[in-house]
């Protein structure tokens, strides 16, 4: 089989649409597993995946990518992913001796469900700069956000 024939292949398309919505994700998780956080690779990669997923079966079992209606017809399925998600990202949030912890982890949950959707609709650079953004939360808005804290601490002690 010739590689422009695989290439030119429908399903071809729909198997690449889950290993980038696959990457994307474990690449969020990547920096959570190093943050010592409950979800990592595995979690993120299978919400993107499978946030591709269903998008993907929504715009197919509506009539597929070229049809308008179909798209919209989508939408209604893609709003239950954001749903389920929610589910699992309050599932993330819990209480400790009066500190709530895991709220970054569900919101980033949240938003690798929407970039799994991005994908599912084949919107791949809106997928591939939203991962880019969350990476900056997650990593230099980290160090911002302590640093604050730790101005604000000194403050409070003088």
């Amino acid at each position: 089989m010739e590689i422009n024939t695989l290439i030119a292949d429908p399903n071809f398309e729909i198997i690449m649409k889950l290993v980038i919505a696959l990457l994307l994700g474990m690449s969020l998780g990547v920096e959570r597993a190093v943050a010592g956080k409950t979800a990592g690779m595995r979690t993120y990669g299978l919400v993107t995946m499978g946030s591709a997923l269903f998008t993907i079966v929504a715009v197919l079992a509506a009539g597929g990518y070229a049809s308008a209606d179909a798209l919209t017809n989508s939408l209604r399925f893609t709003a239950q992913i954001l749903t389920g998600i929610g589910f699992i990202g309050a599932g993330l949030i819990f209480t400790h001796e009066g500190k709530i912890s895991g709220v970054t982890t569900a919101a980033g949950i949240w938003v690798a469900a929407g970039i799994g959707v991005a994908v599912g609709y084949g919107l791949y650079l809106l997928a591939a700069v939203s991962m880019v953004f969350v990476l900056i939360v997650f990593t230099a808005l980290w160090y911002v956000e302590n640093r604050v804290k730790s101005l604000a601490h000194t403050e409070m002690e003088e």
